[in-house]
C-alpha cells in the first residue's frame, strides 16, 4: 500500500493554485449557477487529489485521481461556456482553460 504526501505533489500544488484563481474569478460572476458550479469543480480537483493520496492503497488513489480529472474537464467546460456567453473575458478564461488542461493531463 502506497501513501502519498499530497502537499508535495506538483499536480496538487498546481490544482490548488488553479482553484484559488477560479474562486477569485467566481466571486466576480453575477450568474450564480455558473459561479457555484465553477467553484465546486475547482475545489474538487485539489480536494480529490488530496483525499486519494490519504487513502490506503493505490487503487483508491487512482479512483480519486479519476474523479479529479473529471472535475478538471467539468471546470474547463464551465470556463468555455462563460467565455462563449460573454460572462468571462478571454484574457481571464484562456489561461485558466490552458491550466485546467495541463492539470488534467498531469493527473
Amino acid at each position: 500500500m502506497s501513501h502519498h504526501n499530497f502537499e508535495e505533489l506538483e499536480v496538487w500544488k498546481r490544482s490548488a493554485r488553479l482553484g484559488v484563481a477560479v474562486l477569485q474569478l467566481a466571486d466576480t460572476l453575477k450568474l450564480y449557477a455558473l459561479r457555484d458550479q465553477m467553484a465546486r469543480s475547482a475545489i474538487s480537483i485539489a480536494s480529490n487529489i488530496a483525499e486519494g493520496a490519504e487513502r490506503e492503497g493505490d487503487k483508491e488513489f487512482r479512483r480519486f485521481l479519476a474523479i479529479a480529472k473529471g472535475s478538471a474537464a467539468e471546470l474547463r467546460t464551465q470556463l468555455y461556456l462563460g467565455l462563449k456567453a460573454g460572462l468571462i473575458e478571454p484574457k481571464v478564461a484562456n489561461p485558466l482553460i490552458k491550466e485546467s488542461k495541463e492539470v488534467g493531463s498531469m493527473i
